[in-house]
């Protein structure tokens, strides 16, 4: 990829992306693959007015061998250092940029229980500072090509040509393709998304019901003063206005716990810690998943959905329309950036706080008593198909049609 390129996007994800403001810190959490995309998007971030900017290295193979070598009580444990940069990020709110790029099947033969019960030792403890970071920093998630992903998505080429090939296929689905920077195409996205929002927000949905040929039959129900977001979202406190994922075609919110009832289907497979969970179904009664199988990957989605206490509840509904740019792609892309936004999907585990009116001004507790779900997890999984039809069940009374024959039912 030409460098003159590759320097746009890092701006733009430096600029529109995380919005980095002047005298913010800024944390990259990013693979070794791309050291020369990472150094650019240092200077764009120290361009853009940024204090200072750490790089915090990630390694498949390292992380692999710490699960095979440490204890479940050493994985488990959050070290004291530890703990007093997560009280040093609770007041000064850095800027994170998360750049993926990991090898689709980097993980596969870690142990995956053993890794669980890691992530379950450290949670209580790393949770509450996250909780006072919630919805008060700016985030942004976005992709460069990393060399075995790109022969994953790509198996036919060789490796040289299977990275370009990705850097094109991200680049357009950022909207990049046309040859400009990509600023004055965000915006015009953004506003769309809002479009579609407030339209949706209108209605006061009660619930959503879903149909689809493959045996998808759904009704999940609506938090009263929830309300569906998309595209930028804006800080509390600093009132930062900011992108947080790059490329995003969702019109999303939480939806209440313990109101769904019924069975979805899976229609993408679900690639999860460098494993695929294919051709899957989930049932739910009262709001929690109370049966799923899985044709391939089953025992990995049995401790998705028992990782912990919130986990088999949904923690987010996702609107997505089947014509997608993602899904025209064609492709697979082996990572839930891209495949979460083909179509539409569920989440099981976390909802998101700042899809309540006011989140601002609520407790958390208050909103956890409003239905919005919490758990250490949140897996996104695809649903949406070409006959997708779904239909709002509104407080006034009306039916309202949303999706139609997989894609929006309304203009804007």
């Amino acid at each position: 990829m030409k460098k003159t390129t590759m320097r746009a996007y890092a701006k733009l994800i430096a600029t529109t992306g995380a919005r980095v403001q002047k005298g913010q810190e800024v944390i990259i959490l990013a693979e070794l693959d791309q050291p020369a995309f990472v150094t650019m998007l240092v200077d764009e971030c120290y361009k853009a007015g940024a204090k200072q900017v750490t790089v915090d290295w990630k390694h498949q193979p390292l992380q692999k061998l710490h699960v095979r070598h440490q204890s479940v009580k050493t994985l488990g444990t959050v070290e004291k250092w530890e703990e007093e940069k997560l009280r040093h990020h609770v007041e000064a709110l850095p800027v994170r940029i998360y750049l993926e790029s990991a090898d689709p099947d980097g993980l596969k033969g870690m142990n995956q229980a053993k890794f669980a019960k890691g992530v379950q030792g450290r949670y209580p403890i790393i949770k509450p500072y996250r909780d006072k970071m919630e919805g008060r920093y700016q985030w942004c998630i976005a992709a460069v090509p990393g060399r075995a992903w790109a022969k994953k998505v790509f198996p036919e080429l060789s490796p040289a040509q299977a990275e370009e090939a990705l850097w094109n296929a991200i680049l357009a689905t950022c909207r990049m393709d046309d040859g400009s920077d990509g600023v004055e195409n965000w915006e015009k996205h953004n506003r769309e998304l809002k479009a579609r929002c407030d339209y949706l927000n209108s209605l006061g949905i009660e619930t959503l019901e879903y149909h689809a040929s493959n045996g998808t039959d759904f009704t999940v129900g609506m938090i009263p003063e929830a309300r569906f977001c998309g595209g930028s979202e804006t800080s509390i406190g600093k009132g930062v206005t900011y992108n947080p994922n790059m490329p995003t075609e969702e019109c999303f919110i939480s939806p209440k716990r313990g109101v769904a009832e019924g069975v979805v289907y899976s229609t993408k497979p679900l690639s999860y810690q460098g494993q695929l969970i294919e051709n899957f179904h989930i049932r739910f009664h009262e709001g929690k998943a109370v049966e799923a199988k899985a044709e391939k990957g089953d025992e990995l989605l049995q401790k998705i959905i028992h990782m912990d206490e919130g986990s088999c509840y949904l923690g987010e509904c996702a609107l997505v329309p089947w014509d997608s740019p993602i899904n025209r792609t064609n492709l697979l892309f082996y990572n839930t950036l891209f495949d979460e936004n083909a179509c539409c999907h569920l989440a099981l585990g976390m909802g998101f706080i700042d899809t309540i009116e006011g989140y601002e001004n609520r407790s958390l507790e208050e909103m956890r008593a409003m239905g919005v779900n919490d758990s250490m997890i949140h897996e996104d999984f695809m649903i949406g198909a070409p006959d997708l039809n779904i239909t709002a069940h509104c407080r006034d009374g009306r039916t309202v049609e949303i999706f139609k024959n997989g894609g929006w039912a309304f203009e804007v």
